[in-house]
């Protein structure tokens, strides 16, 4: 099939390299967010998030006129959805996203289109959309009730990319397609192959949403294994960033780096998903959450007692993002704990984030400071290593040596 104009829904860290990524390959790309911020700065060929070269990529693609964005769905060959799937307060699936992007499109929709739901999310979650575009579009026959014969194909195909590398990951990477019938697989690939250079590999929707997962998860066990030894290595006084590199001259083992938590919009949140799904079986992948959400709490007692110190502390939280040198806070660790910080009231807390330029609103209203690295290592006597950024790691020893520490990511360990 040839695709004449791609509809993305959800213009985020995923949705927009998506768009412009197809762009560049010379179809026409419409791209839809609930922000208009977001769709007048990229109208205007700029990028509202951080990623290396979207920004030229983005402009190219807008002022060639092959890519635009809009607050309103419009008729398009194929639909592919890029919208968050959080979980709520009982780690409960939220598809409320994805609800409302089916019901942003369902009006624009005809007959022999295409639907990619790009979300990570729950298995089952497909099904679910094409039950909720039925009961929009009456009209319109789907998988789940005409099989083969479906006036609209839909399918799963996550995405597999890591902040940072998207744009480069985005072609490269395999990816897998999880199609309602072996026909929506089929018509899924060819606009999949329009830019992606890596193998597609055919499976049904319910095993492509739970590859993801399934990935996803197993990273996350293994952080937890690596944040409850460097909880261990603490209570018996060694230098876990000593330690997990002589482990590591072991063949077959390779122990990851402990952190503060985990963070983004996958690892801290798609182990939920299994566990929902299977709660009595999903122990491993439980217990892991548990320990990865449980670091941050064991990183602000160990800054409490450091603060304790100071009849004046000043805390330099180093990072808020949820990985090195991105702009994403999503789920992260560093920012919930530097909120909690301050919401101690135990000093004051400062914050460096060389990739953002104004502080969410909750650490505003916490009285947290957003500071140059340079001001925070002036004022600071407290400094709590969050996030790998590169700056961070271009400190030497006299930027530190009269500071007290707390190092989750071992950025001071060559010291």
């Amino acid at each position: 099939m040839v695709f004449k104009k791609v509809s993305v829904i959800g213009l985020g860290y995923i949705g927009l390299p998506t768009a412009a990524v197809i762009a560049s390959r010379g179809i026409n790309v419409v791209g839809v967010d609930v922000s208009e911020n977001a769709v007048n700065t990229i109208n205007q060929g700029k990028v509202h998030i951080v990623e290396p070269d979207l920004d030229m990529l983005v402009q190219a693609a807008v002022t060639l006129g092959k890519l635009r964005a809009t607050l309103v769905a419009e008729p398009a060959d194929a639909f592919m959805i890029a919208v968050p799937t959080p979980f709520k307060d009982d780690h409960k699936p939220d598809l409320s996203f994805i609800h409302s992007a089916a019901k942003t499109i369902a009006p624009v929709l005809e007959k022999g289109n295409l639907i990619i739901l790009e979300s990570t999310s729950p298995v089952g979650a497909t099904e679910q959309l094409a039950d909720w575009l039925q009961e929009l579009r009456p009209d319109l026959t789907f998988p789940q009730t005409a099989a083969e014969n479906a006036d609209i194909q839909v399918a799963h195909c996550p995405e597999r990319v890591l902040p940072g590398r998207v744009l480069e990951e985005l072609v490269s990477n395999d990816r897998i397609i999880g199609g309602m019938t072996t026909k929506c697989s089929e018509k899924a690939i060819d606009l999949y192959t329009t830019f992606v250079r890596g193998e597609c590999i055919i499976t049904n929707s319910r095993t492509a949403e739970m590859a993801k997962l399934t990935e996803n998860s197993f990273r996350d066990v293994n952080i937890a294994f690596a944040n409850e030894l460097s909880i261990i290595a603490d209570k018996l006084k060694i230098n876990v960033w000593e330690l997990i590199p002589l482990a590591n001259r072991h063949p077959r083992v390779n122990i990851l780096s402990p952190g503060p938590g985990v963070g983004g919009h996958c690892i801290a949140v798609d182990p939920w998903f299994i566990v929902d799904s299977a709660p009595e079986e999903a122990r491993m992948i439980r217990a892991a959450r548990e320990i990865n959400d449980g670091k941050p709490k064991y990183v602000i007692d160990q800054v409490a007692k450091a603060a304790d110190q100071f009849k004046q502390p000043v805390i330099a939280c180093l990072g808020l993002a949820f990985k090195a040198d991105i702009d994403d806070l999503r789920e992260s660790p560093a920012l919930d704990i530097t909120l909690k910080l301050a919401q101690l009231n135990i000093g004051r807390v400062v914050a460096v984030e060389p990739n953002i330029t104004e502080l969410p609103a909750q650490l505003k209203e916490a009285g947290v400071e957003l500071l140059t690295l340079k001001d925070a290592l002036e004022q600071a006597n407290v400094l709590v290593g969050l996030v790998d950024h590169k700056p961070f790691k271009a400190l030497s020893n006299p930027d530190i040596n009269s500071k007290v520490v707390v190092d989750t990511r071992g950025l001071f360990n060559r010291f």
